[in-house]
């Protein structure tokens, strides 16, 4: 008797589903799995002879195959121990087998029968409710997060015989129901720090607000105890709240990753990853031998923070430099090719020199002559084109450490941002994908950013001064269009520009030396 069943496999953060045909005939005693199944799949055979023993069952002694089709795609993983299980237990007439159409079946078995939590249910379930099938039923613990998906029946089970009975009568199991708009609502302004935990420091916070109103990439040079990891990770919590729309595909990235916190259904807040400066390059932009999503995929929508950057090994920063620009990343194997998405706002921070203390008002800078430009060159030229803003901290002097002055929310210059962001939208309404300043290109940035004879003086000097290249002027015209979008002005005028000019420290003439 050959039954189906239907489960899915996850092919970058998009789901397709599988096709599981078995077999049960009485010629023959062997036990067969084809498919281009891995060796976590192929050995689910004794997992579900011991879970199915566990329900008073056994294992069909005669010929078994187990077909997974599409038969190209290689299926990884220990989660189609379920649909496998169900269709043995169907075909040899253990179980009704008539509704396994109308269901998708993911999960892992222990030995015991319990289900185990799965990678990647929220595609799965955005996959199934495109196809029409009338339900999922996976791990309880992935279950609110497939629920987010509309029109689809989901159905969490702790175990095997759970299934079964289900199976037998449909109203044993109750569909989890989850309000994707009420559970995003919350805790979309709640954060563990504030911008008015930091003391001073006003023109580090005008900077970081110009890039999140912009979405601009920015780096911090300052000596150590500056306060830039203080002030970095205060990013986020003046970016807009995530869309809808953004929640759901930064969810199918941390999920399809195994990087979702646990019992989260849905991410309501703009990610901020930091990882160590030992990364490898595959872990920063993803791979491996089935490629995952790597940490600029899991900053999608969200802030990727590199401190120490000229400590990162040099390869594992240039591959960044296609991210940056393009807002997705290809990972390309001999048989497919696979894009992660990577729309990602990068903030670093360096010390300007290796004892860290060069151009410091105090203390004095201990490196030979020629270590500070050294150290520089650590950082490419290239890469630093891509970064728009350039911003020196200096230390927070004693006294306005100890003032009683109230600095200002997180809340306030969020507002500012927002309202920043708002125009931005409505003067890219017409370009698909296109949200913010940092995301335009040159044709669109010459229509929409068109500068006075004054401006057009000072950013020609500026540029003969600092030889800049093509890129860089680019930065600086979407750097001054920010800034005249949070004072709300129609145009360009000379101090937006001035002001964006003054964010390239590190293209100074003489700056190292």
């Amino acid at each position: 008797m050959i039954v189906k069943t239907f489960g899915s496999a996850i092919y970058g953060v998009n789901a397709i589903t599988i096709t599981i045909e078995v077999n049960v005939s009485s010629q023959g005693n062997r036990f067969y799995m084809v498919g281009l199944p891995d060796s976590a799949v192929k050995e689910s055979e004794r997992r579900i002879e011991s879970a199915i023993s566990h329900l008073g069952f056994k294992m069909p002694r005669t010929r078994t195959v187990v077909n997974m089709a599409p038969a190209d795609i290689r299926k990884a993983g220990a989660a189609y121990d379920l649909p496998i299980a169900v269709g043995i237990l169907g075909a040899s007439g253990k179980i009704p087998a008539g509704s396994f159409a109308r269901y998708l079946l993911m999960g892992e078995l222990s030995l015991d029968g319990t289900v185990l939590p799965i990678r990647g249910a929220l595609s799965m379930a955005i996959q199934a409710q495109q196809e029409g099938f009338s339900g999922f039923v996976l791990p309880a613990v992935n279950a609110r997060e497939a629920a987010m998906v509309e029109h689809l029946e989901v159905y969490g089970v702790s175990h095997l015989s759970e299934v079964l009975q289900f199976f037998r009568q449909p109203d044993s199991l109750t569909p989890v129901h989850v309000s994707a708009q009420e559970h995003f609502s919350v805790g979309q302004s709640l954060f563990d720090v504030d911008f008015s935990d930091v003391k001073g420091q006003h023109n580090i916070k005008r900077a970081l607000e110009i890039a999140a109103a912009g979405g601009h990439n920015a780096i911090l040079i300052g000596p150590p105890g500056a306060g830039k990891t203080m002030l970095a990770q205060r990013l986020a919590t003046i970016l807009p709240p995530l869309t809808l729309q953004e929640a759901l595909e930064t969810t199918k990235i941390h999920s399809v990753a195994g990087k979702l916190p646990g019992h989260a259904s849905l991410i309501s807040k703009r990610p901020f990853r930091s990882p160590h400066h030992t990364i490898s390059d595959t872990a920063l932009v993803g791979g491996g031998s089935v490629p995952q999503p790597g940490e600029i995929s899991l900053a999608h929508h969200g802030v990727l923070f590199l401190d120490e950057l000229p400590e990162f090994k040099r390869k594992v920063l240039e591959v960044m430099r296609q991210p940056l620009e393009e807002r997705r990343v290809t990972i390309s194997r001999a048989r497919s090719a696979i894009d992660f998405p990577a729309g990602f706002m990068l903030l670093a921070s360096m010390n300007p020199c290796p004892c860290g203390y060069f151009n410091h008002p105090e203390k004095e800078c201990s490196c030979s002559p020629g270590m500070v430009q050294k150290y520089l060159n650590r950082v490419s030229g290239p890469l630093l084109d891509r970064i728009d803003l350039h911003v020196e901290v200096t230390p927070v002097s004693f006294s306005a450490l100890t003032e009683n002055r109230e600095e200002e929310k997180s809340t306030y210059i969020r507002e500012r941002v927002i309202a920043a962001r708002t125009l931005q939208a409505r003067r890219y309404a017409a370009y698909p994908g296109i949200f913010c300043n940092a995301q335009v290109n040159s044709q669109q940035l010459r229509a929409h950013c068109t500068i006075n004879d004054n401006c057009n003086q000072l950013l020609k000097d500026a540029i003969r001064r600092l030889k800049l290249s093509a890129r860089a002027y680019d930065r600086i015209l979407k750097v001054s269009r920010t800034i005249a979008d949070l004072a709300r002005s129609e145009s360009v005028e000379v101090p937006h520009m001035a002001e964006a000019i003054q964010y390239r420290s590190l293209d100074r003439e003489g700056w190292g030396n």
